[in-house]
């Protein structure tokens, strides 16, 4: 088959936003989400639109990679040509060049599903194996315990809020209330929620984003912080059980999230919130070559 590599313009981004909805399953391991994208549209559309690629037959999109930093891809593809070495050769072929414009030269790191031909086919050619990551899921079959927390569904009037908590929990000071108005107004937020968790005394202490893939599909949490000044005191653990209760109202089957496994902390908070481990992902590395 002839594979198209491009970076998509806004018209192709939306394109791999809904090729993403549709390769999301239970079935299947933990892999790039709409909500992902739906995240960085904070950067805005220009900007987000030159992180992306995709590889395409036939009009049909069969791949989606997004650099989350200038030397790191996260990548999926459609679940029926996971296990198809066209695809993997030509993937590689692209991720190894950097004429190609994807990945550029020297060390660069790669996510990519666990049940994926391209992760054999990369180890093969040299990569090595990388950071490991905690995936988690918790099932949204039945009800969704009660958080203890006041929850509140962050709008126009309280951004402010919710990007306070945000900046205080991560130490990071550009998720500014502007940069919030450039999520929301991107087109994946209409499938999601910005979740304040308030204490007993009205303090705002945890916040989290969850995005819907679609009802009967795994919905995503990304991010989840709490302020700086309450950790400890278990609002890791309730934030993340009323991101699950936003998420089973919006239809998803499940509620999955990602922790980088050093981080034993996060880990630890979403599984006391009833979300189950899957085993570890590995990031891999292409190293520098001379």
């Amino acid at each position: 088959m002839t594979i198209v590599l491009d970076e998509p313009g806004t018209d192709g981004l939306i394109g791999a936003v809904d090729a993403l909805r549709v390769w999301q399953d239970d079935r299947t391991p933990l892999q790039l989400h709409p909500g992902d994208l739906g995240w960085a549209w904070a950067l805005g559309a220009e900007r987000l639109t030159a992180a992306v690629r995709t590889w395409s037959t036939d009009g049909r999109v069969i791949a989606v990679g997004y650099l989350d930093g200038p030397d790191v891809l996260r990548l999926t593809t459609a679940p029926d040509l996971r296990r198809d070495g066209d695809l993997a050769l030509r993937l590689l072929a692209d991720l190894d060049d950097p004429e190609r414009g994807v990945l550029p030269a020297g060390k660069v790191s790669l996510e990519v599903p666990d049940d994926a031909l391209l992760r054999e086919v990369l180890l093969e050619a040299g990569w090595m194996p990388d950071e490991p990551w905690t995936p988690l899921r918790l099932d949204l079959v039945g009800p969704v315990k009660d958080s203890g927390l006041r929850i509140e569904v962050a709008g126009p009037e309280t951004a402010g809020v919710r990007t306070a908590v945000h900046r205080s929990a991560f130490g990071s000071p550009t998720f500014t209330e502007e940069v919030w108005h450039v999520l929301a107004a991107g087109p994946v937020y209409a499938d999601a929620r910005c979740l304040i968790g308030y204490d007993g005394h009205d303090n705002a202490v945890a916040a989290a984003t969850v995005w819907s893939a679609g009802p009967g599909r795994p919905g995503l949490l990304e991010p989840v912080g709490v302020h700086a000044d309450r950790r400890g005191r278990g609002y890791g653990t309730a934030i993340s059980i009323a991101a699950a209760a936003a998420l089973r109202e919006l239809g998803a089957s499940s509620a999955l999230v990602c922790a980088p496994s050093s981080n034993a902390a996060a880990v630890a908070a979403y599984k006391a919130a009833g979300y189950e481990p899957s085993p570890e992902r590995l990031d891999l590395s292409r190293p520098a070559r001379r």
